[in-house]
This record gives C-alpha cells, structure tokens and sequence, in this order.
C-alpha cells in the first residue's frame, strides 16, 4: 500500500469514527432528554394527585403552588448561561423577533432577537433541506416590511410569494405560537413582483450588456483569463467608438465586426486579441443567448432605486424576483443578483450606521453564486458584501451549509441562523466539525445540537448594538404572519398588472445601438465598394472603347490607303488600257480625254462594286463617306 493510499485510508477511517461518536453523543442525549421528560412527568403527576387530595375541613391550610423546575434543569444549560443568553439578547433599540430560547423546552421569558440597525452588518441562513430556511427568510422580511425597510429576495421555488396573502389560523400553529411567547396575527406585507427579463410572471427586469459589465459577462460565459481580459478590451472599444452595447446582438455584432475583414485594423490596435479568441466568445455567446438569456438584455434598463420604497403608511415593499424558470441557469441567476449589488452600491451615497437599513437583500440559494466562480468574482463580491454596509444595505446569504459560502465573505457576517445539519458521511462530518469550530464558546455541544435541531429550530448568533457577538442560542423560531403556501397566480398577475411599474419598465425598447450603427458602417462600406468598383470598370470600360476607337481609327487609316493605293493602281491600268486602245485604233486624242475615260471607269457601277467588296473585305464594313 502506498503512503498516499494508506493516508487515505486512515482518514476514512478517522472520519467514521467521528461519525460514530457523533451518532453515539446523539442517542445518549436523546435517552437523556427521554429520562428528563418521564422524571419531569412523575414529579408532575405526584404533585397533581396531591393537589386534588382534600384537606380536613378543620384545618387552615395554606395552598402550596406545584413544584416548578429550575430554569435548565431539564435542558443543556444551567441557571447562569440562560441568564447570560437572556441578557445578551436584551437589546435597547428596535429589533426583529427570531424566536424563544430552548432548554429542553422552548422559554418564552428568554426571547432571541437581531438590532435591527445592525441587519446591515449581513448575514447567513444555513441548513439542510426543509428545515425551514425559507421560512426564517420570511419571518425576517414579514418584521422588516413592519419596521418601514424595503427588502430584495429572490423566490426560486416559488414558495417566498405567500408573503403577500394573510396566513391562516389553525390550532396547530397557535399552540406554537403561544409556547414561544408569539402573538400571531393574520398579516399580508406589501410585496411586488418582478421578474428577469419576462421570463416568469413580474415586472421584466432588464440591463443593457454595458451596465452588465465585462467582468459579469465573463462568469456567465465561462470565460478563462485571457478570453476575460479580452472581452473587457472589446468592451473598451464599443466605449470609445461610440457603439452602444444595449443587448446580447450589439455584443455580437461587434465581435463579429472585428473579426471581419473590415476590423481586422481595429482588432490590431486592440492589442493583438486573436481572432480565434474572437471566436470563442462569439460561440459561448450564441449559446448564452440560445439559453433564453437574451431577453435580460435591453432597455428599459431597471432603476434600482424602485426597490427602496415604501408604502404610503411607512411599510417597506418586499420586492420578489419570481426566478423558477430559470433555476436551471444558476450562472444567469446569480450574476443578475450581483448586479443588482453592484448597482446599488454605484447609486447609492454613503450614510454610516443608520438606525434602520435602506435595503435588506436576500440572495436564497445562494451556493449558486459562488459555484465555479474565478477569482475576480469572487474578489468583486467580497468587496460589495464589505463596502455595500456603509450605503445602508444589509445582504443575507441562504444555502445548506456555510462552506457553501467563500470564508472571505462568511468573515463579514454578523449574524447567523443555522439550521439543522446532517452528518450521514465522512464529508458531512467534516463540514459539521468546521461549522462548530466557527461559533463562539458556549454552553452547547454543538456538534450534537446542531444534528438534532428540530423543523423550525436554529442556533442563533447575532452581532449585538456594540458590534459584539451575542451568545450562542438553541432557538425555536416564530412562525411567519402571512401565507406558508404560495400566493395564487390569479392573484400575482393581478398585483402585476396593477404596479405602476409596468408601464415604465413592461416594453422593450430597441433603439439605435452597436448592431445598427455597424450594420449602417458595413452597407456604407459596401455601397462604398460597390461605387468604387463601378467606377473602375466605367474607367476600364472607356479604356477599352478609346482603345477600339484607335484601333478603329488606325484600320480606317489604313484601308483609306489602301483604298487610294487601288485607285491609283486603277488608273494606272485605265491609262494603259486607254493608250492601248488608242493605238489599237490609230486614233489621236486629247490631253482632256484620259480623265474622263478614267472618270468614268472609276464612277461605273462595277468598279464601285468592286472597291466596296474590297473594303468590307478587309474591314468587315463599309468605308463612311
């Protein structure tokens, strides 16, 4: 066996002893409590029997009150540390009821609460599967709807959007309520719903591809490096030259004009990006848009200011991203989520430590954010969750378990609320001793605690009004206000269609960007080409016909001469066939009479016959007269 194999091998087998010791803190607490619960019941029934004893009618006896245990005699934490949990959760501002403490039993007297000026000192919501993370996130939205601050979260499942109808009574969740010191009233907090680009039922929440930013286009194109650092380059570009970059097709026609004969010059001076580089993004592109992605791109770009208000009567509107159709597309999702931060923390001015926030956001499933992110994101996101407190906005990170979260980002929470965990492997086992290993020092084996939370339990952490950590809390959880089912759709599409947002933000508008102004480059150019290259042939055309005008002329040259050369050959023989008729018949004429002779053999229709074959012979055409 090698050393690496029997590493291995010994610390799977560290890790299931772990496991087992675990499981075995487990049972021996749960016989524990069993004990407890039977010794509490006897002593219980005893005192009742002897309560209902009657007394002699001679006798004054004074009535005796039942035993009552001491506080933490029937849980984990004795006398002093319930007294310590009270008075570290005993906050003079206002604060948001998370619940009641658990010592065996939940404690009414000993509520678990968080300043609500420090909701802006971020948070985490941690837990497996349905231990009621969710709900937790609604219980705090329902008080800071309450306490007049707006509140962002994104509703992937669906389940968020009961927060806008009134919950219903039922003797189940009164008995709850009621041993948790909750007054629970029916309550609908005012919520609007949005939605990413249309995609799902809302108001469509768009952003142009400049505002988006290279960086964000990068993770969700899963882009390494070097292709990162040359789109921020294109992005450059398109600022420079005056091309607005409105939507996914502006993008593309701009990477597609630089890899083009037409850029190839401008592509050069970009600093030497490769066209096959180019082409990557131009394929990780087509196929981001081929996903549906290109209706979050356009204008009218959202103002995030819209998610600030609050209601004529002071409450803060919940502002719910309605996000299941595209919980397949977690890169789109939670790069949306982080650009909606980036813009806020761009807008907003700085204001210190308010006593309220402007703005809590909710990122729910939030290990989507972080999934394959590069450093740079991840650098960027630490910055915003760092800086983003000083304009007022609290951020509240949801997931299963904080190693989801980067350690960079979990260092800058506050408070946490975890939810149980499970350890059914040697990886869970490891997560569960890191997640002890991150809480203050308390009275709790937490290992244990944390595996036998109950649905709708957590252990609580706050950071106190003087920046302190609160101790470590077994909390019972109160129970939200408003609906724990969804809100109908009837009812959604009724709140949508009422927003006063929809007029504003519902249309598309497609006015002139990056794509047309190259398009009208590209057919500029091409007229352009297409003029120049009738031009040339207009020219060369006029070349050929003065080059067949002078071979013409020079042709017509020569067939004159030639014509003239004929006739004087003809006269010459017309003047010997003259002088030999003239001696044939003895006669003596005149010097006048030879060009006469001559004229008229010249002038005969023969002779015209004769030369005008000759010339078409010899030119294809008839001499001009």
């Amino acid at each position: 066996m090698t050393d690496d194999a029997l590493r291995m091998a010994q610390e799977e087998a560290a890790a299931a002893v772990e496991t087992a010791r675990l499981a075995q803190q487990a049972a021996e607490a749960a016989l524990k409590r069993a004990q407890d619960a039977a010794a509490a019941a006897t002593a219980h029934a005893a005192a009742a029997t002897t309560a209902a004893i009657p007394a002699p009618a001679a006798a004054q006896v004074t009535p005796v009150a039942p035993p009552v245990a001491a506080p933490g005699a029937s849980g984990p934490l004795d006398t002093d540390a319930v007294a310590a949990i009270r008075a570290g959760y005993d906050f003079a501002g206002a604060a948001l009821q998370m619940g009641a403490l658990v010592n065996g039993e939940a404690d009414p007297a000993v509520q678990i609460r968080i300043p609500l000026a420090m909701t802006n000192r971020h948070g985490l919501v941690a837990g497996a599967t349905g231990t009621g993370k969710t709900k937790t996130l609604q219980v705090l939205a329902e008080q800071l709807s309450a306490a007049g601050v707006p509140v962002f979260a994104a509703d992937i499942k669906g389940d968020l959007s009961g927060i806008a109808s009134a919950g219903e009574s039922n003797e189940k969740l009164l008995s709850r309520t009621q041993g948790i010191g909750q007054t629970w009233e029916s309550v609908a907090s005012p919520t609007e719903y949005f939605s990413l680009g249309g995609a799902g039922k809302g108001i469509p929440i768009r952003a142009t591809v400049t505002g988006f930013g290279s960086l964000l286009m990068s993770k969700v194109l899963g882009l390494n490096d070097t292709q990162e650092s040359s789109l921020g380059l294109v992005f450059h570009y398109a600022d420079k030259a005056g091309l607005p970059l409105l939507d996914l097709s502006d993008l593309r026609a701009v990477l597609s004009y630089l890899a083009s004969a037409e850029g190839k010059s401008e592509l050069i001076e970009l600093g030497g990006i490769s066209a096959q580089t180019i082409g990557v993004i131009l394929r990780e592109l087509i196929t981001f848009a081929d996903q549906g992605a290109d209706v979050f791109f356009g204008e009218t770009e959202i103002d995030t200011a819209e998610f600030l208000r609050t209601t004529a009567d002071g409450k803060g509107i919940v502002s719910l991203l309605e996000v299941p159709g595209v919980a397949d597309k977690p890169a789109l999702y939670s790069t949306f989520l982080m650009w909606l931060l980036a813009d806020l923390y761009n807008d907003l001015p700085e204001v210190g430590d308010l006593d309220k926030p402007k703005l809590v956001f909710f990122f729910d499933e939030a290990h989507l954010l972080f999934r394959d992110a590069s450093k740079d994101f991840l650098r960027s996101i630490t910055q915003t969750v760092r800086l983003i407190r000083s304009k007022g906005v609290g951020i509240f990170f949801v997931t299963q378990t904080p190693k989801d979260v980067p350690s960079e980002v979990l260092a800058q929470l506050g408070s946490r609320i975890q939810h149980q965990l499970r350890a059914f492997t040697p990886d869970d086992a490891k997560s569960l001793r890191a997640t002890v290993s991150t809480y203050p020092k308390s009275g709790y084996d937490l290992a244990e605690v944390l595996q036998n939370l109950a649905t709708g339990e957590a252990v609580v952490t706050v950071m106190n009004e003087k920046g302190a950590p609160s101790p470590v809390a077994w909390t019972r959880l109160r129970a939200p206000q408003g609906s724990m089912s969804p809100t109908p759709d009837a009812q959604i599409d009724a709140s949508v269609t009422a927003s006063p947002l929809l007029p504003k933000y519902g249309a598309i508008i497609d006015r002139e960007s990056a794509r047309e102004i190259l398009t009208a480059k590209l057919n500029q150019a091409s007229e352009a080409a297409a003029a120049a290259a009738a031009a040339e042939a207009s020219a060369k055309a006029e070349r050929e016909a003065a080059k067949t005008q002078a071979a013409a002329e020079k042709q017509q040259a020569k067939a004159q001469a030639d014509y003239e050369k004929a006739q004087a050959k003809a006269q010459r023989e017309a003047d010997a066939d003259a002088e030999r008729a003239r001696r044939a018949s003895g006669t003596r004429t005149t010097a006048t009479s030879a060009p006469k002779v001559l004229a008229d053999v010249l002038g005969s229709k023969a002779t015209q016959s004769i030369l005008t074959s000759v010339v078409s012979g010899i030119f294809g055409t008839r001499r001009r007269r």
